[in-house]
């Protein structure tokens, strides 16, 4: 009978001394372009006076221009919220000394490419490119800052640090699909960059995870036959060439294209890394749904036209561009899935994030529920 006492205390004892499991993530790191930007790109001076440091972008929650390319949160942001993490400060707000990293750092900027920029400068299309700053940029970024905080008082252990960490490594990709796309590239052409676009971003994860990432959400490009960017420049007369959404066909087969081209790569990765769990997010899959049914989503206004811009039948003028003289926003840009014609509106942004935090669009799915709806 005292033995068992004994053993019983042992037991209790030991159940106490226990950490509990973790139950969220502690902070995230983001890596991307505009569609995660959260004041990067403002930052850099890469373009002065640049329309998204001033209102009507930023206008429907922040009240101010932070720098989002969209009238207010992103999926970032969605994300943070939805476990309970600050919103994500800009790497370049880090490096002049103005916000302080435990949650988690933002390194996407606006404009960029997973592949060096030094490709479509070889290519004479480097003019049009907006940033330097590209996804290995922000993974020098990254090293730069894990050489410094992992012996701050707030991160003593980095190893354990990073496995309390989401990292959201894009959307990324886009933009190297739309420089060329706006200088006259066809989808031929388009296609023969997807394996560079594709090695850049597994190059990416591989390196993340070898410096101790173990969690990474890697996103799939939108539908951009869908994009009012694309609708403008590429429209045509025949019917055919649209779906019953009125997106084009064969740029969204595109997306689809790049998109199983990188789910490929990652399912390499994951034998290659067993331990780390590397979820591909189906951003094409989550904004499809609301593509398919507007109304249902609340986008009484659609989802093609844009909420901000300067005429034509998408509402996208290259010459009177949102913030642009000559442009205007709408009234209620939740109405619209849509903002400016390169990017969606914050409501948009939100039912992609609840996709990807709640399901179904997350494979495999995150290894944490959300703590908070949003």
């Amino acid at each position: 009978m005292k033995i068992i006492l004994i053993l019983m205390i042992i037991s209790c004892l030991g159940t106490v001394s226990t950490s509990p499991p973790l139950k969220y993530y502690d902070s995230i790191f983001s890596f991307g372009d505009s569609l995660a930007d959260t004041g990067n790109f403002l930052l850099s001076g890469a373009i002065p006076h640049t329309v998204i440091g001033k209102l009507p972008y930023g206008e429907t929650f922040f009240h101010r221009a932070t720098g989002r390319c969209s009238n207010g949160r992103l999926v970032v942001d969605f994300v943070a919220e939805a476990y309970g993490l600050p919103y994500l400060p800009p790497y370049l707000a880090l490096a002049k000394g103005n916000k302080k990293f435990e949650h988690g750092v933002n390194f996407a900027v606006a404009g960029a490419t997973a592949v060096d920029v030094r490709f479509f400068y070889d290519r004479n299309i480097g003019k049009i490119v907006w940033t330097n700053s590209s996804l290995g940029v922000q993974l020098e970024w990254f090293k730069k800052l894990k050489s410094t905080f992992c012996s701050t008082k707030e991160v003593t252990d980095c190893a354990k640090y990073f496995k309390r960490s989401l990292f959201l490594v894009g959307e990324i990709g886009g933009n190297d699909y739309n420089y060329p796309s706006l200088a006259g590239a066809s989808i031929i052409q388009l296609k023969a960059l997807v394996p560079l676009v594709v090695e850049s971003i597994a190059v990416t994860i591989s390196m993340l995870i070898e410096d101790g990432a173990v969690e990474l959400v890697v996103p799939g490009n939108l539908p951009i036959g869908c994009n009012a960017v694309y609708l403008t420049l590429f429209r045509t007369s025949d019917k055919s060439a649209y779906d019953r959404n009125g997106c084009l066909k064969a740029y969204n087969a595109f997306s689809e294209y790049h998109n199983s081209q990188l789910k490929l790569a990652l399912e390499i990765l994951r034998h290659k890394y067993p331990h780390a769990n590397i979820i591909y997010a189906d951003y094409y899959g989550a904004a499809k749904t609301f593509f398919d049914a507007p109304k249902i989503y609340g986008f009484s206004e659609g989802t093609l036209v844009t909420c901000c811009g300067g005429g034509g039948p998408y509402n996208f003028n290259d010459s009177a561009r949102c913030g642009h003289t000559g442009s205007r926003a709408c009234l209620d840009p939740s109405t619209h899935a849509n903002w400016d014609g390169f990017h969606l509106t914050e409501a948009a942004y939100r039912h992609i994030a609840l996709g990807m935090v709640k399901g179904p669009f997350t494979s495999p799915p995150l290894t944490f529920p959300p703590l908070n709806d949003f």
